[in-house]
């Protein structure tokens, strides 16, 4: 089976609909629509009664489906009995993956793959190839054209999500991204979690975009809700598994001074980030997860996405690692065009490439170059984000 997961109104149902459009015979099922939940119930093998136009093997998509409470069973018994003759597609904006780690019944039955709002790097088109970019992720190939300079400014008004985006209208963000919220807290994020205190869980939701740019603390998160410790902790891990957010952790290379339990919290829907620096960072954070994911689902490595922060509070943005060994530092400034202190000094100690990504409101003149400057035996590009993004594999 393929599984494709993903945020809530990302084009899961859009490519699935897509997909089935080369096969010949193909049958489409909701959980969300009334009708094709009761026939799934009365009849778990409904769809081997679909008519056919001929003989190729048909194509069943099973969207949203883990809002069944036995959906891992049925699906194992489908697949089972019926992998042979029919080929499954699974959709769903829950965690399709959250049950990857440890005593999984659908082991081995299925590839995961996931689907994220837009990024510069798919709006572009200009991709380098995965080895390209391994081989040296400093490497430049400047666009200046317009188009991509407005769509990294369309994506900081709107959000990635398609509906906003391709709308291009502030009135229109505004009323998505709060029916977008108030939709997965109050009913998604309640039927599935069982979560009581839905209020609070709204309002840490709300907190959030003034927490992004700096490791989350939920201690004091817990102290502005008055609430547990637990329970802070256990509403941000379903805030990620519904895809309102995503965290990384600090790279635990062997310094003895290196902090080791922070975690930096990231929005998808990130325009609700008033401040310039946070939302730049945010927007930088979701165009490396992106990537990261995507190489992981198609094989390409064992990738992670990491921040690196000592005591003495020197920080760069984000590591990327490849099977646990780094090879890439990246820093997000505004506009700020010469590498930062950590930056150097946590390249010296890595000893691996830097890139230092800044802002670019006009594109115009040096705004839409890009430096190198040596550090030791290394070097450090400095780049509008817009420009090394989009050529992301």
């Amino acid at each position: 089976m393929i599984f494709l997961a993903g945020p809530r109104q990302a084009g899961k149902t859009t490519l699935a609909h897509i997909i089935s459009g080369s096969f010949a015979n193909s049958l489409y099922c909701n959980w969300d629509i009334p009708e094709d939940r009761l026939a799934l119930l009365e009849n778990p093998t409904f769809f081997v009664e679909v008519p056919r136009h001929d003989s190729s093997a048909p194509l069943i998509i099973f969207d949203e489906i883990h809002k069944y409470k036995e959906w891992k069973n049925y699906l194992k018994g489908v697949y089972d009995q019926f992998h042979k003759d029919y080929v499954f597609l699974v959709s769903g904006s829950g965690r399709l993956d959250i049950f990857q780690k440890g005593g999984d019944s659908l082991a081995g039955r299925y590839f995961l793959f996931h689907l994220w709002p837009f990024t510069i790097a798919e709006l572009g088109k200009r991709n380098r190839t995965i080895e390209e970019f391994l081989n040296d992720p400093l490497r430049m190939d400047i666009d200046r054209s317009h188009k991509l300079r407005e769509a990294w400014s369309q994506l900081r008004q709107f959000s990635g999500f398609p509906e906003p985006y391709l709308a291009g209208r502030a009135t229109t963000y505004r009323r998505w991204s709060t029916t977008y919220a108030n939709q997965l807290i109050r009913e998604d994020i309640r039927d599935l979690s069982g979560i009581k205190s839905i209020g609070d869980t709204e309002t840490l939701y709300f907190l959030l975009p003034g927490k992004v740019g700096s490791p989350i603390s939920i201690p004091s998160l817990a102290g502005d809700l008055k609430v547990s410790y637990n329970s802070v902790n256990n509403w941000l891990k379903i805030f990620e598994r519904f895809f309102l957010t995503i965290s990384i952790t600090p790279w635990t290379f062997k310094i003895s001074r290196a902090i080791h339990k922070e975690r930096k919290v990231y929005l998808w829907d990130f325009p609700r980030i008033k401040d310039e620096g946070a939302r730049f960072e945010n927007m930088v954070a979701l165009e490396l997860w992106r990537a990261v994911t995507n190489w992981n689902d198609i094989g390409y490595g064992g990738f992670s996405l990491h921040f690196i922060k000592n005591k003495e509070q020197q920080e760069v943005d984000f590591l990327l690692a490849n099977d646990g060994v780094p090879f890439l530092l990246i820093e997000a400034k505004v506009s700020d065009n010469q590498p930062s202190a950590a930056l150097k000094k946590f390249q010296r100690s890595l000893n691996v490439p830097a890139v230092q990504l800044f802002d670019s409101s006009t594109g115009a003149g040096e705004e839409e170059n890009f430096r190198i400057f040596p550090n030791g035996n290394q070097s450090i590009l400095v780049t509008p984000a817009y420009q090394w993004l989009a050529l992301l594999p």
